[in-house]
């Protein structure tokens, strides 16, 4: 038997970088050199983020172009980029920059925001805090899932992408240890995309696929 699961929370601490984009071209500008970890962070950080208006897309950059830019056709390009769909983020920088290029192309003019409403390029350190829980049976999942914070959830299913040397989400990583008998608990938790749902959601799914899976004759 592999080494128990321990249960981790976190939370991502915003750290403003000084890069900031007035208009579309600035943005592609800042794009070329700003650090993966901003590009990572406005991808991901909304779903740990409280949220005081409600948003129309999951990240930042198509939030800024509708609401900043007023530029409705670029907000639903860029809203349709899948960050798992990239397993480098390096390589989600170079699709969102040829999307805008494509853009400034097709434009007459350069889109502009208001000087109140530039887009300001952050970063997060994310800061880990170890629960106490510790799981020593895969079953142990059923109840554990549901009662997690959402900040686990995050560390465990999507942070850890950028942990695990194959891009899998912890449970993966874990369960593909405890043997043969888990490879199609493994299957079903690495078709789980969780871009375009809430954190809510997403634990939602998973504690429906534990608990459908260790009350079936999988157990």
């Amino acid at each position: 038997m592999t080494e128990s699961f321990r249960i981790k929370d976190c939370a991502l601490a915003e750290i403003a970088t000084g890069s900031r984009a007035q208009n579309l071209r600035e943005l592609r500008d800042n794009l070329e050199h700003i650090d993966t970890d901003s590009i990572y962070y406005h991808f991901w950080g909304a779903l740990l983020r409280p949220r005081f208006i409600n948003r129309e897309f999951n990240n930042d950059f198509a939030e800024w172009a509708r609401r900043g830019l007023r530029d409705y056709r670029l907000s639903e390009r860029i809203a349709v980029l899948d960050p798992t769909a990239y397993p480098e983020t390096e390589q989600l920088r170079r699709e969102l920059i040829e999307l805008i290029e494509e853009r400034l192309e097709e434009s007459e003019h350069v889109p502009w925001a208001r000087k109140d409403e530039q887009f300001h390029f952050r970063r997060s350190k994310i800061v880990v805090f170890d629960t106490g829980i510790e799981l020593s049976r895969p079953e142990q999942l059923v109840e554990a899932v549901p009662a997690m914070s959402l900040g686990s959830v995050f560390y465990h299913f999507i942070d850890a992408r950028r942990r695990e040397p194959r891009g899998q989400n912890d449970f993966q990583a874990w369960l593909g240890g405890c043997g043969e008998a888990y490879h199609g608990l493994c299957l079903q938790l690495g078709s789980i995309d969780p871009f375009f749902q809430s954190l809510p959601e997403l634990r939602r799914q998973l504690s429906d696929g534990f608990r459908n899976w260790f009350g079936s004759a999988h157990s």
